[in-house]
């Protein structure tokens, strides 16, 4: 079993991401019925598999991002994965909030990092691409040189391909939504027939929302 597969069967495993079939859905904020629900945090609560997780952020920053200098997480779920890679790449670690602190210093970008640095941005999960790029935005705007982002899981949108060639943005990620669908079957979490359905969400994440709005 390859890499992709085995964590994907982890997440799975221990709750991280649940897959239903069509007849229970899950309703985002956004309104999207969606078949899936990913909480990458719960790694944090099962050593092994965090241990997986940040052995194969490693492996995959030294083929992809050898020159690397400092990786940074992505609050608040990039954080803990960041800073056990970090460590096992012996490498300085920083993290960008979300927005910047309303006190002190104003900072969104914390920890020491330098103009210059050649940075990986660690994230937990890529949906639409949103909060990568808001993350490698701050980066850029330090005067960091962004190499590249990798998360744990994508759900594959066709979004997230169109956003990060926009912003000049490589990106790779551990697992996916199109590795995990089969292993959901195999685990009994959806029925056979269900997959192609599903598989077609991956592309079109409105196919099962009666009221269709951009999410993105």
């Amino acid at each position: 079993m390859n890499m992709c597969r085995e964590i994907a069967g982890k997440l799975l495993e221990i709750g991280a991401v649940t897959v239903r079939g069509t007849e229970n859905l899950f309703t985002w904020a956004s309104g999207i019925q969606s078949p899936i629900y990913c909480d990458n945090r719960l790694t944090m609560g099962y050593p092994d598999v965090r241990e997986m997780i940040a052995q194969e952020f490693v492996d995959v920053i030294n083929v992809y991002y050898p020159e690397v200098e400092v990786l940074v997480g992505t609050a608040t779920a990039g954080i803990p994965h960041a800073a056990w890679a970090a460590q096992k790449m012996d490498l300085p670690m920083a993290y960008v909030r979300s927005s910047a602190k309303g006190h002190g210093k104003g900072n969104q970008v914390e920890g020491k990092i330098e103009k210059g640095q050649k940075a990986v941005v660690i994230e937990d999960l890529l949906s639409t691409g949103g909060s990568s790029v808001k993350a490698v935005q701050a980066l850029r705007e330090e005067g960091v040189e962004v190499l590249g982002v990798v998360a744990i899981f994508t759900y594959g949108f066709p979004q997230v391909e169109e956003t990060f060639a926009t912003e000049k943005i490589q990106y790779h990620t551990l697992t996916n939504y199109q590795a995990l669908l089969p292993m959901a079957v195999e685990k009994g979490m959806i029925q056979r027939h269900e997959q192609e359905l599903l598989e077609k969400w991956g592309k079109d994440p409105y196919i099962f929302t009666e009221q269709k709005h951009s999410v993105f």
